[in-house]
C-alpha cells in the first residue's frame, strides 16, 4: 500500500489536486477561528484580554509536538523502508515544525510577561520546549550539513529518532515535576476544564493550524521534489568531457609529416 505512493511523479499529480482545496480551507478555518478567539470568546475572569493569546500559543505548541513526532515517523521510514518521499516529507516538515515551536515559546513569553512578571523562566514545561526548537535546528543543520545528501539525511533521521525522548518529558513535565506551568486543560484523562465559550475557539484554530501544517508541508514537498528534477535534468544534460590522449600520442600527432 505505501509502496503505491512512493512515486515522486504520482505524488505531485496527487498534491496538485488537493493543494488548492486544503488551502482554501485552511484560510476560512483560521479565518473562523480568529473571529471566535478574538471577538467571540469571552475575555477571562482572571487573565482578562491576555487569555486571547491562548487561542495561538496553545494550538502552536500542539503543532511543535506533532510536528516533531511527524518528522521522526519519516525518519524512521526513510531509514528501514528507504521510502523515496519519507525523507523528503521530513526534510519539508522540520522548519515548519521549527516555525510553530518559535511561536509557541514566543507567544508563551507574551502571556507569562503579564501573569508571571517575566519574560522567561527555566520551568521544565518551557525548559524542555525550547530543547525542542534547538532539537528542529539541529536536524535541519544535519541534512543540509553534508556534502553527500544521503549521509546528511541519515544523520538526521537518527537525531529526529533520537529526539522523540523529550516529547513525553514535554506532556508529562507539569506532572512529573513541581512547575510553574499550569497542567493540561484539554487533552488530560476526563473531560476538559476548559469551558465551552473557550474550548470551541480553541479547537477551531487547532483545526486551522493543522491544515496550515499539510498546506505548507505539501508546497515545500513539491518544491523539493521539483528542485531535485531539476537538478537530475541539469546533470544529466551536462555535455561530457572529451576523452585525453596520451602525452607521447599527442606529440606524436603534432609533428610535421616529414619528420614522422
Amino acid at each position: 500500500m505505501i509502496s503505491r505512493f512512493a512515486n515522486p511523479a504520482r505524488f505531485i499529480r496527487i498534491s496538485a489536486a488537493v493543494l488548492p482545496w486544503c488551502s482554501w480551507l485552511t484560510l476560512l478555518v483560521i479565518a473562523a477561528g480568529l473571529y471566535l478567539a478574538l471577538i467571540a470568546a469571552p475575555p477571562d475572569y482572571q487573565q482578562g484580554e491576555a487569555v486571547r493569546i491562548m487561542y495561538v500559543h496553545v494550538p502552536a505548541a500542539w503543532m511543535a509536538l506533532n510536528g516533531y513526532l511527524f518528522v521522526a515517523v519519516a525518519s524512521g521510514v526513510a531509514l528501514v523502508w528507504r521510502h523515496p518521499l519519507a525523507e523528503v516529507a521530513a526534510r519539508s516538515a522540520a522548519p515548519i515544525g521549527a516555525a510553530f515551536t518559535f511561536v509557541c515559546l514566543t507567544t508563551g513569553s507574551l502571556w507569562g510577561r503579564p501573569m508571571w512578571g517575566t519574560w522567561w523562566v527555566w520551568d521544565a514545561r518551557l525548559t524542555s520546549v525550547l530543547v525542542l526548537f534547538f532539537l528542529y535546528l539541529g536536524y535541519i543543520a544535519l541534512v543540509n550539513g553534508f556534502d553527500d545528501p544521503a549521509r546528511g539525511g541519515r544523520a538526521g533521521s537518527v537525531l529526529a529518532l533520537v529526539g522523540v525522548v523529550n516529547l513525553p518529558i514535554i506532556k508529562f513535565s507539569v506532572d512529573w515535576w513541581n512547575t510553574l506551568h499550569q497542567p493540561a486543560s484539554v487533552l488530560r484523562f476526563g473531560k476538559p476544564t476548559i469551558a465551552l465559550s473557550m474550548l470551541v475557539p480553541l479547537l477551531v484554530m487547532a483545526l486551522g493550524f493543522m491544515l496550515l501544517f499539510l498546506t505548507l508541508l505539501l508546497l515545500r514537498m513539491r518544491a523539493e521534489l521539483n528542485q531535485r528534477k531539476a537538478l537530475a535534468l541539469r546533470l544529466n544534460s551536462r555535455p561530457l568531457p572529451a576523452p585525453t590522449r596520451p602525452r607521447a600520442e599527442a606529440a606524436a600527432s603534432a609533428r610535421p609529416a616529414a619528420l614522422r
